[in-house]
């Protein structure tokens, strides 16, 4: 301040001078010109410093609005000011500097977060109560099929009740909600919290389909239920099997040397019962080792194949079913090369049981017609289609018939679709159908 202080001293000085000679010119003299002269000198000496006082108070306030606004470019003038004020212009030079490395460590710090917020498998959506967009993620925009999206509300046409459950939710909420996207079925479970940003409530909410998830649990507890029940009963079955066996022989020894006619029809009755129980016991047998395949599927040999080999294999096996039954099949592949990574011995297994349904359902309609589509879906997966215009799935049904066992046919052993969606989740994919009672019915492989 050493040199601020001097120049401001010698200023006054100056001034006090200029000030004292007008006054002993005007007086001595009696001249207005020199009194004039001495009040202009005056004025502009103290304009002089008034502007030299205001100049560091510029300085700082310039410094001090940088720092509100975060523009960290500007740096403290200290020329002329004297030696106090070069160290004050450091010392500001270096608050800058630290503010500055504070504002780039906060944006690497926003850029980190957002990077795994954008990357993260589970989609994220933010919004205020009246449901304007804070934050989404590309999960969830790849989940809810929309590019960008500035109001909950907005997804309305995606699904009604997934907007009234979004925006009924608050901190602590977890809702399940089942949502028919086209030809695919998703079970989004969503979990909720709040926060306030800038006096604003928001709700954070996470989304994910579990529809996956929920599949693999429910095939692994038929598996473990198929593997009690087939073992129990085999324990059971197989003795009697036997018993029945040794029994029939020893009746068949008994025949030459049996006794008297009154009590013959009574052994041949015997005889029949266990020949009856035996050939039951087998046939018992036989149905529980059929079964034991839904806890035995072989794993997938994968490989990349073009589907439309596949495509012409099924037309191939099909086409005198399909005529005799007078029923058309459509083929689409879109594009026309796609491959899949899958076994292709397994997959056809999976297309010849659909396929077998679908004629089934369309015998004796008119117009019937099977449609083989593949394509890739709008979540970038590929996804082969098995579709028909017979009378549906009673909706009832729609949730059962991937139940072991279940079946809506007179003469269905209610494994086929079960062992189906089996195959399907051992190549990581899923198998789901949705129907239109008398328009449409679609079975879907996704890979």
């Amino acid at each position: 301040m050493k040199g601020f202080r001097i120049q401001c001293a010698l200023r006054v000085i100056m001034l006090a001078c200029t000030i004292l000679a007008g006054i002993y010119g005007a007086l001595t003299y009696a001249s207005l010109l020199l009194g004039g002269v001495a009040a202009v000198l005056t004025g502009g000496q103290l304009i002089s410093l008034i502007r030299f006082v205001d100049r560091t108070n510029r300085e700082l306030s310039r410094l001090l609005l940088a720092i509100r606004y975060s523009d960290f470019s500007q740096a403290f003038h200290a020329a002329g000011l004297g030696g106090s004020f070069s160290e004050l212009g450091q010392a500001f030079t270096a608050v800058m500097e630290d503010f500055r490395k504070a504002r780039a460590e906060k944006e690497e710090h926003v850029l980190y977060l957002n990077t795994v917020i954008q990357h993260i498998g589970i989609g994220l959506l933010a919004f205020q109560q009246q449901g304007s967009i804070g934050l989404i993620n590309n999960a969830a925009k790849r989940l809810l099929r929309v590019p960008y999206l500035k109001n909950v509300r907005a997804l309305g046409d995606f699904s009604v009740e997934l907007v009234e459950t979004l925006l009924g939710m608050h901190a602590g909420d977890k809702a399940l909600v089942k949502v028919v996207d086209g030809d695919e079925l998703l079970e989004l479970v969503m979990y909720a919290t709040e926060f306030r940003l800038h006096g604003q409530l928001y709700t954070l909410v996470s989304i994910q389909d579990i529809q996956a998830e929920l599949e693999e649990k429910e095939i692994q507890s038929w598996q473990k239920l198929v593997s009690v029940l087939t073992h129990e009963i085999m324990n059971s079955i197989t003795p009697i099997a036997s018993m029945a066996d040794t029994a029939n022989d020893l009746l068949r020894d008994l025949a030459p040397n049996g006794p008297a006619d009154e009590a013959r029809e009574t052994l041949d009755d015997v005889h029949m019962a266990m020949q009856t129980i035996a050939r039951r016991s087998q046939h018992l047998l036989h149905f529980v080792n059929a079964y034991r395949s839904l806890t035995r599927i072989p794993r997938p040999n994968l490989g990349i194949f073009p589907i439309h080999k596949l495509f012409g294999a099924i037309e191939h096996l099909f086409r005198t079913s399909l005529e005799e039954a007078r029923i058309a099949l459509e083929i689409s592949i879109d594009p026309v090369e796609l491959d899949v990574t899958a076994d292709p011995e397994l997959i056809e297994q999976v297309l010849i049981n659909l396929i077998k349904n679908a004629i089934e359902a369309l015998r004796g309609r008119p117009d019937a017609r099977i449609a083989l589509i593949a394509r890739m879906s709008a979540r970038g997966r590929t996804v082969i289609q098995v579709r028909d215009n017979g009378p549906g799935i009673p909706p009832e049904a729609v949730d059962r018939i991937f139940i072991p066992f279940y079946t809506t046919k007179k003469e269905g052993s209610g494994i086929g679709l079960s062992l189906s969606r089996q195959i399907m989740r051992q190549h990581g994919g899923a198998l789901s159908v949705v129907s239109e009672p008398d328009l449409r019915t679609t079975f879907t492989l996704r890979f």
